[in-house]
């Protein structure tokens, strides 16, 4: 079962003290990168949302927005007042020392570190909060692999079109590479006689198999069909698979490509020819639906 790298998931979890809704959304990475963003207040439980994440995703940019709203109307920050005392103390003696006024507003100081404190955190700790927070991300996890769900059949019916359309080339290879060799002795044969043909020179049939090996092992593709035939099958089988496997199916359309790429380049016939360009457009479609797979 493939699934897309795009999605979007949002849940919400609620008690009797907190509101907490996890937004996910999913775009397309060769790698895995997590991005969040919540309360600083929730530090603490970075590597927890972070190994949660993980579990579910294994490649592409995942940016995760949790917003935590309190339901009690009471303010749920108090200004320190130790800490603000502090800083206008520090403040103070370095004015005195500058020769400079001191500010008419302590508008400034609120904003520095530690002024303002979460009144919550002193009744309740981010351990405590985490199996609410748990259970919203994974409500949005949820909803988002039903999306990459959705978006991973679409891909995977154009691959599979795609890979049926490679190993139907292929066959059209495999027919006509045998007679590659036998139309190739003919027309040399039939050339060397029209040249002759006026001459006192005899044909030398050594030669002309000497001339017709060297042209047959230049011309071998049976190993390169051979590769690309297993790597089809391979494709078929990763398709299929209980468990969406992009990276593998990445590596696979390059040794495809490889392969395909030398049987173009040895195999001199037309026909062999128009199936080498078939081959390399279905494999770049696939190349590019692949990159949208996680």
């Amino acid at each position: 079962m493939l699934l897309g790298m795009t999605g979007f998931g949002s849940s919400t979890a609620e008690n009797d003290r907190l509101s907490v809704q996890a937004e996910i959304r999913t775009v397309n990475n060769r790698y895995l990168k997590i991005s969040t963003r919540y309360p600083d207040f929730y530090a603490k439980l970075g590597s927890q949302i972070e190994k949660l994440l993980r579990s579910a995703i294994t490649r592409g940019t995942v940016n995760l927005t949790l917003r935590i709203d309190h339901l009690n109307r009471k303010s749920v920050y108090l200004l320190d007042d130790q800490v603000v005392q502090q800083y206008w103390e520090q403040l103070k003696k370095l004015t005195e020392e500058c020769h400079l006024p001191l500010p008419d507003s302590l508008d400034r100081l609120l904003t520095l570190p530690g002024a303002v404190i979460d009144n919550d955190s002193r009744t309740h700790t981010p351990e405590s909060d985490w199996p609410l927070i748990e259970e919203a991300i994974k409500g949005a996890l949820i909803e988002l692999t039903e999306f990459r769900q959705k978006e991973g059949e679409s891909a995977q019916a154009d691959l599979q079109s795609s890979n049926k359309t490679i190993g139907e080339q292929l066959e059209t290879v495999k027919q006509k590479a045998p007679q590659v060799v036998t139309s190739y002795r003919d027309r040399l044969h039939q050339r060397l006689t029209d040249l002759l043909k006026d001459q006192e020179v005899e044909l030398d049939p050594d030669s002309m198999i000497r001339e017709v090996s060297l042209f047959a092992d230049r011309c071998d593709i049976n190993e390169e069909i051979s590769r690309l035939t297993c790597h089809l099958e391979q494709f078929d089988t990763i398709l299929n698979s209980e468990t969406s496997q992009g990276k593998k199916l990445e590596f696979l359309v390059q040794e495809m490509f490889r392969e395909i790429n030398t049987i173009g380049s040895k195999a001199n016939d037309v026909e062999i020819s128009h199936a080498v360009i078939e081959m390399k457009l279905a494999v770049e479609k696939i190349r590019e639906n692949v990159q949208n797979v996680e």
